[in-house]
C-alpha cells in the first residue's frame, strides 16, 4: 500500500492549529509531527475537555513544549480568531461525523459542518494563516445523506475561500479520503468487538457493497503531502485500495456465517471520491488525484504538477470499478495492523 509521505515539508519553527485535534487523526497527526519535526508550537483545539486532559497525558507540554490545548468549537467565529493568531498552518478535522446522528440532529450537523467552515476560513484569513487544509470524505461526492452534504458545502466553501484571502494571501486546500480502518466509530473495531463478545454472525448491510479503505497513518501522511504541494483550491483524492464488506467479514471470521440486515438510513452502497463531471477537471499523479479548481490564479505548470496527467473525460473514481482491491494476506495484515 503507498506511504503518501511528504518528501521535503519544512514544519520547522511553523504554528500549527488542528481543529477537532483530540480525535483518531489529531492524534496521530501530533504523533508524527512530533516525530519528524520541531513546531514553534502545535494547538489542539476543541471543546471537549476530557479528551483534551487525556490527551495531554500522552502528548505533555511539560515534555513538548510545543504542544498548547486551547478550548473552543469551530461554530465560535471569535474563539478560533483568538485561538489562531501567529498560526501558519490549520487542519480543520472537526466535523460531526456519524451519518445516523447527523440525519436525526440536521441542523446541529449543519452548525459544526457548514457553518463551522466558514468560521475556520474567516478566522485563518483575518490572521494571515498562510495554508488551510479541510479534511474531507468520500460521503461528500454525489451526497445521499446530510453528513456527506454538508460536507460537500463544507468543501465549497473551502474551495472559494481562496477568491475572497486577497492581500492575506491564506490558501485552502481540501483533502477527501475513504474509511479510516480503526478509527472509533469504523467497521473494523466494531467487527473485533462482536467477535470478542461471542456472536453467532456478522452484521452486513448488503453482499454487494463496497468501501475504500486507508490506514489512519496514510491519511495523516497523504494531508502532509498535499499541505507540501497545495496552491490553493485543489481537492486532493488519494489512490487506495477498495474491499468488500463481505470479504472484510470472511477475513476477520472465517469460521462466522454473515447476516445480511439492509442498508441503513443515508447508506450508499458503493462510494464515489471522484465524480465523472468532476472527472473531467482531474489530474492524476502517481499517488493521487487531484481535483482542479476553476481560478484565473490557478494552473498546474508547477513542479508540484510536473508529471501529472489529464484524466480521461469519462473518468470517476469509486470504490466498485477500482482497479486496487484487498484480500487475501494483504487485507489480512490491514486488520492486524
Amino acid at each position: 500500500m503507498r506511504d503518501f509521505s511528504p518528501s521535503e515539508l519544512d514544519l520547522d519553527g511553523k504554528s500549527i492549529l488542528v481543529t477537532g485535534g483530540t480525535g483518531s487523526f489529531g492524534h496521530k497527526f501530533v504523533e508524527k509531527v512530533l516525530q519528524n519535526y520541531k513546531p514553534a508550537r502545535l494547538i489542539i483545539y476543541s471543546r471537549d475537555e476530557l479528551k483534551q486532559y487525556e490527551m495531554a497525558q500522552k502528548f505533555s507540554a511539560i515534555e513538548h513544549p510545543c504542544m498548547r490545548y486551547f478550548i473552543g468549537d469551530v461554530r465560535d467565529r471569535e474563539r478560533l480568531e483568538l485561538a489562531m493568531r501567529g498560526v501558519d498552518i490549520a487542519i480543520h478535522a472537526a466535523a460531526l461525523k456519524h451519518v445516523p446522528v447527523a440525519e436525526y440532529n440536521p441542523m446541529e450537523c449543519i452548525r459544526t459542518n457548514i457553518d463551522g467552515a466558514e468560521n475556520v476560513t474567516m478566522a485563518a484569513m483575518h490572521n494571515d494563516v498562510k495554508k488551510v487544509i479541510a479534511l474531507s470524505t468520500d460521503k461528500a461526492a454525489n451526497p445521499i445523506n446530510l453528513y456527506g452534504a454538508s460536507k460537500l458545502a463544507s468543501d465549497k466553501i473551502f474551495v472559494a475561500a481562496n477568491n475572497i484571502s486577497g492581500a492575506a494571501g491564506t490558501r485552502y486546500s481540501v483533502v477527501r479520503y475513504g474509511n479510516v480502518v480503526g478509527s472509533r466509530g469504523s467497521v473494523i473495531p466494531l467487527f473485533k468487538k462482536l467477535i470478542a463478545e461471542g456472536v453467532d454472525f456478522l452484521p452486513i448491510t448488503d453482499e454487494r457493497m463496497t468501501r475504500f479503505l486507508i490506514t489512519l497513518d496514510q491519511g495523516v501522511n497523504f494531508v502532509l503531502s498535499s499541505l507540501e504541494m497545495m496552491r490553493g483550491g485543489e481537492v486532493f483524492v488519494p489512490k487506495i485500495p477498495s474491499v468488500k464488506m463481505e470479504a472484510l467479514a470472511k477475513a476477520m471470521a472465517p469460521d462466522l456465517p454473515t447476516k445480511i440486515i439492509g442498508i441503513r438510513p443515508g447508506e450508499k452502497l458503493h462510494e464515489v471520491m471522484v465524480t465523472a463531471d468532476d472527472g473531467r477537471n482531474t489530474l492524476h499523479l502517481e499517488d493521487r488525484y487531484v481535483i482542479k479548481p476553476a481560478f484565473s490564479f490557478w494552473d498546474d505548470k508547477c513542479p508540484e504538477y510536473a508529471n501529472a496527467q489529464k484524466t480521461a473525460d469519462d473518468f470517476y473514481y469509486a470504490s466498485d470499478n477500482n482497479d486496487e482491491w484487498l484480500s487475501g494476506q494483504p487485507l489480512e495484515d490491514l486488520i492486524a495492523g
